[in-house]
């Protein structure tokens, strides 16, 4: 979904025409190379499931694909049989429609404005993205609709003692999994969530009362502000800034700490994430530091994106941190005998600095919601 809000953002600056397209029957277009066994449904005889019915398989995948030439830039988001087409000519991009409909029978929805759950709204101002109508259907499905709303995903001071130990198992999980597995999804446009859903999500194998009454405060939240969006501005410089950011060892089961880090491009929130870092940290520094490579790759991607339709960076990625160690360690080529152990992430972020692909500044603010 990152490279979805790279595309919208990249067409509200430079007034591009965003387009719909749906293929007819796509399952039937692969070609299925794999032997795949199946259990027969009662009633269905035959052994040879080597059909194009079943391409399916193979086409939960997405991907982008750009045509470049000196006058025209046409970029085409395929998710399985939904497509978003895009560029700045629109003769091209009717050509392109017509090549795709005479070889899969396409149709034309017009312009975007409802895809894979969210909803698109434009004017002369800029793209607005949001699941509004995704979020009140999981309020609705759950019995919240009527609930008295609350102002924070969670009670941050309740979170940091929330473990797997906490209160009584359920001896039911499929409603937990269900409702996390719904507001996972959410939170494609709503960055405000990713830490509360994130840690949430690491109780799926031994879910409490404790974790559903968590989870269910999540949707006290979102019964307040349901309708809460993503907005790309048309009015954008198309400079790629980063935040990041990390806790320490707030984990009470594992004592891990939590990464966080969100890119924008121009004023346009383009990516986030907030996860758990794979190993403990002994210091606060090292977990900031860990934070930041996480962040520093993070940033190469999206200058590859940029790249790969012929937007390249024209400047180094401004990336700001909170922690002064963690920007010492990167940028003096100094290693301690108490930094040996995060060397590799320290080689890491210290070559994209001298690369020229970041500028590392101290954090005029913190991210504090995808970490706490």
């Amino acid at each position: 979904m990152t490279t979805l809000r790279i595309v919208l953002a990249l067409a509200a600056a430079k007034q591009w025409h965003v387009k719909q397209l749906d293929v007819d029957t796509a399952f039937l277009h692969g070609d299925l190379h794999e032997e795949v066994y199946m259990k027969l449904p009662p009633g269905l005889d035959g052994t040879n499931l080597n059909s194009s019915l079943f391409a399916s398989y193979r086409s939960r995948y997405h991907s982008l694909h750009s045509k470049i030439t000196p006058r025209s830039i046409t970029i085409i988001m395929v998710y399985v049989d939904d497509l978003v087409l895009t560029g700045n000519n629109l003769t091209e991009t009717d050509h392109v429609k017509k090549l795709l409909d005479n070889k899969f029978k396409i149709k034309d929805l017009g312009d975007l404005k409802y895809f894979l759950g969210m909803e698109m709204a434009r004017n002369s101002k800029g793209i607005h993205l949001c699941q509004r109508k995704y979020a009140l259907d999981i309020i609705k499905e759950f019995g919240y609709l009527n609930c008295k709303s609350v102002s924070t995903p969670m009670d941050y001071t309740y979170a940091s003692k929330l473990s797997k130990e906490s209160g009584i198992a359920l001896q039911d999980h499929t409603p937990y999994r269900q409702l996390i597995g719904r507001l996972l999804y959410l939170t494609n446009t709503r960055h405000d969530i990713s830490y509360a859903i994130g840690r949430l999500s690491q109780l799926l194998d031994c879910p409490t009362d404790a974790h559903m009454h968590a989870a269910y405060r999540v949707l006290r939240y979102l019964k307040g502000c349901p309708s809460l969006e993503i907005f790309f501005s048309s009015a954008n410089d198309l400079k790629l800034t980063g935040f990041c950011d990390a806790d320490w060892a707030t984990c009470v089961d594992t004592r891990q700490s939590i990464t966080g880090h969100c890119f924008y491009l121009g004023n346009s929130l383009i990516s986030w994430k907030s996860k758990k870092q794979s190993t403990v940290a002994r210091l606060s520094s090292e977990a900031e530091y860990r934070a930041l490579a996480a962040a520093i790759c993070q940033a190469q991607w999206l200058s590859f994106v940029m790249k790969d339709i012929s937007v390249p960076l024209t400047e180094p990625i401004t990336l700001f941190c909170d922690n002064r160690s963690a920007i010492h360690l990167a940028t003096y080529p100094v290693f301690h005998e108490r930094t040996k152990h995060i060397e590799v992430d320290c080689h890491i972020s210290r070559n994209q600095h001298l690369l020229g692909l970041i500028h590392l500044m101290p954090s005029p603010l913190a991210i504090n919601s995808l970490t706490s």
